[in-house]
């Protein structure tokens, strides 16, 4: 750990308990704060970039939108007019797609920010999204505040070089068991992005609820999608609903990768459509939490036709490389059929051009070269696993007993469950993913991923709650290089978040594990 860093980390507490202006402690703290740790950073002492009212944003034309992004959070803050414009401009945020080094690949970025001029350069958009992440996060927390603050608006001098260690960086939201309307998955896309999550997970279907609308079987959404755990309204979205969803993620470089669960979890589905019962009966619609009962016919032909529907829709919708096709706690299928089955979606899925992932209970058939299988088990050791592992299989690494943030984080948390054990900040942080399961090399690791599922989660505030201090601990997992992992330097730094998250209105979990400044 370099000098500069210790210093920041002991001089954060001191300033806060001596009442020093949330401005001044945001200057004092410098790169030392941000969350996830960049790969290199060298501060420049005494040396600060004041946002004023001169200040533009100058932007490579190919990344406008993310000039636009950031002028328009300084604007509400500052009150100041920062107007957007063509690069190269004099002084002011600069966002140039060129300089960067070519070692950071096309997510990472060089940010500089001197006495006169903030200028962070990258080899494509998303690097320089990635890099107004980090500036974001320099910024005093005011800067967050939705209404005009009175500043002043310094930003620490010095120098940063980053770009990820894993290129899927995932969270996942389960709407099934619980809807959420459209607003508040945008809000949560903001919240990854904002710690350069870039993959989002929907999980669009299960026993309790269907939630995305399928024009050949539209019974799925309107009945299917009627209801939720504990017997709610449900609800779901058109396929417009979706398409903004995408949308919004996209221009914050974050990719929806959609999840229809099969062949279990799939009572709403059943209850929708009687033909896809082995028996033509359907079932009643459920509204509890038990899994592994419900099975799709995997014998009739037409179980088939609806799967090539579904996932064609979905395919046309979704211009991320992957469907989810989920695959786990199939308990009321037979072992021979399931694998059957997996390996004729998997040929479905391939026809409509797209990758399958799904969770690693998948690897009990023959995957596909390119299919990817996402480990959720609670034990560091899955034979199975590691052999398709080491027969070319990629994993998403997201082991429940370390990134299911639904989990409590102790025996007093009113939320979440306890079936993989309890949850706090330094469990969801303190492992290695690269060198999690035995047996399976960094190498086969394509990212990590945080579900969040939602039997107990009903609010937006809920979500917050569950997600937040720990999601930013597994993002540092998947951006962050391995020599840099420190729970001590960590801690330090996701408590210098609270203020922010203060700030922006997130209700999250004081955990006693992180000295939480002033403000927090």
């Amino acid at each position: 750990m370099n000098v500069r860093r210790v210093l920041a980390i002991l001089l954060v507490p001191l300033l806060v308990s001596l009442g020093t202006p949330p401005a001044v402690a945001a200057t004092a703290v410098a790169f030392g704060s941000v969350v996830p740790v960049p790969v290199t950073t060298t501060a420049t002492p005494g040396v600060s970039y004041a946002i004023t009212t001169s200040t533009a944003v100058y932007t490579d034309p190919a990344a406008a939108g993310i000039g636009d992004r950031l002028a328009a959070l300084l604007r509400r803050s500052t009150g100041y007019p920062i107007p957007v414009a063509p690069a190269p401009g004099t002084g002011g945020i600069s966002l140039l797609l060129s300089g960067a080094p070519a070692t950071v690949g096309p997510e990472g970025y060089q940010l500089d920010v001197t006495g006169t001029s903030i200028v962070i350069r990258a080899n494509q958009p998303a690097g320089l999204a990635n890099g107004v992440q980090t500036l974001h996060q320099l910024l005093p927390v005011a800067a967050d505040s939705a209404t005009v603050q009175s500043g002043p608006w310094p930003v620490p001098g010095g120098h940063i070089v980053d770009y990820p260690r894993f290129g899927y960086r995932g969270a996942m939201l389960d709407v099934a068991r619980h809807f959420f309307p459209v607003a508040a998955v945008e809000r949560y896309i903001d919240q990854l992005a904002l710690y350069k999550i870039n993959y989002l997970h929907l999980h669009l279907s299960d026993d309790q609820g269907w939630r995305i609308a399928i024009g050949s079987w539209p019974n799925l959404a309107t009945y299917g999608g009627s209801t939720a755990v504990g017997g709610g309204p449900g609800g779901y979205y058109t396929q417009a609903d979706y398409q903004q969803i995408v949308a919004y993620a996209a221009a914050r470089f974050v990719t929806v990768v959609p999840e229809i669960d099969m062949p279990g979890h799939t009572n709403a589905a059943l209850a929708s459509y009687p033909a896809l019962n082995c028996d033509g009966v359907a079932p009643p619609l459920y509204t509890g939490t038990d899994v592994g009962f419900s099975s799709l016919c995997t014998s009739k032909e037409l179980t088939y036709t609806f799967i090539d529907q579904v996932f064609g829709e979905l395919a046309a919708l979704t211009p991320g490389p992957y469907l989810h096709i989920g695959g786990d706690e199939a308990a009321s299928t037979a072992p021979a059929d399931y694998a059957a089955f997996v390996n004729r979606v998997q040929q479905i899925v391939a026809a409509h051009g797209k990758t399958v992932t799904g969770w690693h209970d998948i690897v009990n058939a023959t995957p596909l070269p390119s299919t990817v299988a996402q480990y959720w088990g609670t034990t560091t050791r899955d034979s199975t696993v590691a052999t398709a592992a080491q027969r070319g299989t990629r994993l998403i690494m997201s082991p429940a007993s370390r990134t299911y943030i639904d989990m409590k984080y102790n025996s007093r948390t009113t939320l979440g469950q306890n079936w993989a054990g309890y949850i706090d900040v330094k469990t969801a942080y303190d492992w290695d993913p690269g060198a999690y399961l035995r047996g399976v090399a960094a190498s086969s690791v394509l990212g990590v991923e945080a579900p969040l599922w939602t039997e107990t989660l009903v609010t937006g505030a809920d979500i917050d709650y569950m997600a937040f201090p720990r999601l930013p601990a597994v993002a540092e997992l998947g951006w962050s290089p391995q020599a840099t992992h420190d729970w001590t330097a960590f801690k330090q730094r996701l408590g210098a978040q609270g203020p922010r998250w203060h700030v922006m209105g997130v209700n999250y979990y004081h955990s006693t594990q992180i000295s939480w400044p002033g403000g927090s």
